[in-house]
């Protein structure tokens, strides 16, 4: 997850509207892939990480900085599903996403799809990528 988080870093300011995650797929305790949020807010970490590594990413674990979209504004296939349907096997992500593209819809759709996914490692840490985002979508 520290890799992750330094990952998203990279873009951190870059990518409104959306907010910088950083993802990174090991298997087998190599590094498969690893990407951030690309400038202007598309396409998304996860997205670019599966591109990435292919087929190699079936059975593969998931840090993610942030909970994947579980929906997207332009009617895209969201985070969660991609990495569902790759196969990825486990998804641990650092924050909540309070956003009402994700707000839960994320895990979810993991976790119905049979994905293993542990919630909140290392948020402290991740916290100061998201201050701004968190701040925005919080319910009042």
């Amino acid at each position: 997850m520290l890799r992750a988080i330094e990952v998203a870093w990279r873009n951190h300011g870059l990518t409104r509207p959306n907010p910088s995650v950083g993802c990174v797929l090991v298997a087998d305790g190599t590094v498969l892939a690893e990407a951030a949020t690309a400038p202007g807010g598309r396409p998304h970490a996860e997205e670019q990480a599966l591109l990435t590594a292919g087929e190699a990413a079936r059975g593969s674990v998931a840090y993610v900085t942030l909970e994947p979209c579980g929906a997207r504004s332009s009617g895209a296939d969201s985070c969660a599903a991609l990495l569902a349907r790759a196969g990825v096997a486990r998804v641990v992500t650092a924050c909540e996403d309070p956003s009402p593209y994700a707000s839960g819809q994320g895990v979810r759709i993991l976790r119905d799809a049979g994905v293993e996914v542990r919630a909140g490692f290392l948020s402290d840490v991740a916290a100061a990528l998201y201050e701004g985002w968190l701040e925005q979508h919080r319910p009042v």
